[in-house]
């Protein structure tokens, strides 16, 4: 498989993987759910309150504003040393123990071993090399979830002043140039200003999964359609742009298309959320 995603290639044009002929096992094989019990860990980390609102999303053949209801998220994404003490304490997401389906075979490269972190590696930089399955695990231990797409979107409009910033000329721009910067993803977390909601590192570490990340492609609505895990490894068709001066936006759905669940990258890690009780 060809894991170099590059941002440049997909953003030519919005198309997307299609759907191989392979055989669909049940949905239960693509799910880490009831049978699949995690033990509990205790992150120290803390979450902050979103409070929700109506935003236009990037995708979509309409304008149609989408509702986020309040919610809580991880001010900072999952790092090296939270996900070392979730494997010691779930063996069945070490390294040499992970079923393929469930990550492939880059699945933690770069530590040392199943308990062990690389010695270059920073223990409070972000986890990456982790796929959509290892990190729903690690959000279902720890009694959260990961965010959803509109979630993930209605957060990242900010930034350090306003809520909304989409429409300063500067956003994007700055954003873009985030992205180019090489190896951003062994740096340490929290070491940047955090935005208005006091959420750190959205843009200027790693891509992070999202619980829905290619939903979007899977049906003509999928924002307000049922989606199963065996749907998260493939999609097919295509999508329209609601805010094309935000290029920055584009290239983040461009880069979540591109994936599947069982995919892990080296840029790519993930941060946990929660509802309101």
């Amino acid at each position: 498989m060809n894991k170099i995603l590059k941002i440049g290639l997909l953003c030519s044009g919005f198309f997307f993987l299609s759907c191989q002929n392979d055989s669909v096992k049940p949905a239960e094989d693509f799910s880490t759910g009831k049978n699949q019990k995690e033990i509990k860990i205790n992150p120290e980390v803390k979450m902050v309150l979103i409070t929700g609102g109506k935003y236009q999303p990037f995708y979509g053949a309409n304008s149609a504003l989408v509702e986020v209801k309040d919610f809580l998220l991880d001010e900072r994404p999952v790092t090296n040393r939270e996900f070392l003490d979730f494997v010691k304490k779930n063996p069945k997401w070490k390294r040499s123990s992970v079923k393929e389906i469930f990550a492939d075979e880059t699945y933690l490269k770069n530590w040392k071993d199943d308990e062990t972190l690389a010695p270059e590696m920073n223990p409070d930089a972000p986890v990456t090399f982790v796929s959509w399955f290892a990190a729903k695990a690690y959000a279902k231990s720890a009694g959260k979830r990961l965010p959803t797409i509109d979630e993930w979107e209605f957060v990242a409009m900010a930034d350090e002043e306003s809520a909304n910033a989409r429409k300063k000329p500067a956003y994007s721009e700055h954003l873009i140039n985030l992205y180019q910067v090489k190896f951003r993803e062994k740096n340490p977390v929290k070491k940047s200003k955090p935005n208005y909601w006091g959420v750190y590192n959205m843009f200027d570490l790693v891509w992070e999964w999202t619980e829905d990340f290619n939903s979007i492609m899977t049906t003509s609505d999928s924002r307000t359609g049922e989606y199963d895990d065996k749907g998260l490894f493939c999609a097919s068709g295509a999508t329209s742009a609601t805010d094309v001066l935000n290029y920055a936006s584009f290239m983040r759905y461009a880069y979540r298309s591109s994936l599947k669940a069982n995919y892990t990258v080296e840029n790519l890690g993930f941060r946990c959320a929660k509802n309101l009780k």
